[in-house]
């Protein structure tokens, strides 16, 4: 099993919900975030003063797979969630040792 971790541009979230909707994902966990790469920030104009924005809102999406689908998973973010410029976003994968529900006790590929 693996987890996937996607931090994308928040109006993106929608594409990438739906593509991973069309491939059989029927779980994940949404989380807003904050946070720069490349992108480095941005400088912005309030009531006359200069500030620096920082850290830009973001999107993280986490799902859990099958270590089958973990391409195709990746293709469908990657994919959707593209626009071309800088801030896109970064995908992690990461293996996962147990999973549990807790609601029925089904363990590991029967839980996600």
């Amino acid at each position: 099993m693996k987890k996937i971790e996607a931090v994308i541009k928040p109006f993106k979230l929608e594409d990438v919900k739906e593509a991973l909707t069309e491939i059989g994902i029927t779980g994940m966990t949404i989380t807003e975030v904050k946070g720069y790469g490349r992108q480095q920030g941005h400088t912005e104009l309030y009531r006359g003063a200069e500030y620096v924005v920082d850290f830009l809102p973001k999107v993280k999406i986490e799902v859990v797979v099958a270590a089958d689908n973990v391409e195709q998973v990746i293709q469908a973010i990657v994919n959707s969630a593209r626009t071309g410029k800088i801030g896109d976003g970064k995908v992690f994968v990461s293996d996962i040792e147990k999973v549990i529900r807790i609601r029925t006790g089904e363990e590991d590929e029967e839980a996600i």
